[in-house]
């Protein structure tokens, strides 16, 4: 591996574990849309805020509009947000976001669907460390998708 690559791999390896910021000090902003009574969203809202991000919470009845108009309808969980102009579809992990961020694919976002247990917010005491194995996808504007990252 020549100097340039290994520079290369190393800035992105920094990036994808730091904080995510706009600019110096502004974080990014992400506007979350779920259910009121929903816990494993919240616990997913504190990772998110955990990992350097401005979270605004938006509390509905129904999140499938939001989905559908993300482009996430077949990609399904129990919350959807938006970053910078990305949908997030469920128990996303914080570094998967900012790699999205880095890269900035022409996509719709990212989707953990359903709800992967071991995934951020999915992860709490009461599950007692189970894990599913799983991937977050990358899923593009015509709703087709690809393994964006795997977690086994």
């Amino acid at each position: 591996m020549n100097v340039s690559r290994l520079t290369r791999r190393l800035l992105i390896a920094a990036a994808l574990c730091a904080p995510v910021y706009a600019t110096a000090q502004t974080p990014v902003k992400v506007e979350v849309w779920k259910t009121p009574t929903c816990g494993c969203c919240e616990d997913w809202v504190k990772h998110m805020r955990d990992n350097g991000f401005a979270v605004t919470t938006h509390d509905v009845q129904d999140t499938g509009p939001i989905r559908r108009n993300a482009g996430m309808a077949d990609y399904g969980s129990c919350h959807t947000a938006m970053v910078d102009g990305y949908a997030v579809e469920g128990h996303v992990p914080a570094s998967d976001v900012r790699r999205l961020l880095l890269e900035k694919p022409h996509a719709a976002g990212l989707a953990a669907p359903g709800m992967p247990l071991g995934s951020p917010g999915m992860d709490g005491p009461e599950y007692g460390g189970r894990k599913t194995p799983h991937d977050v996808v990358l899923v593009d504007k015509q709703g087709q998708s690809k393994v964006f990252q795997a977690y086994r």
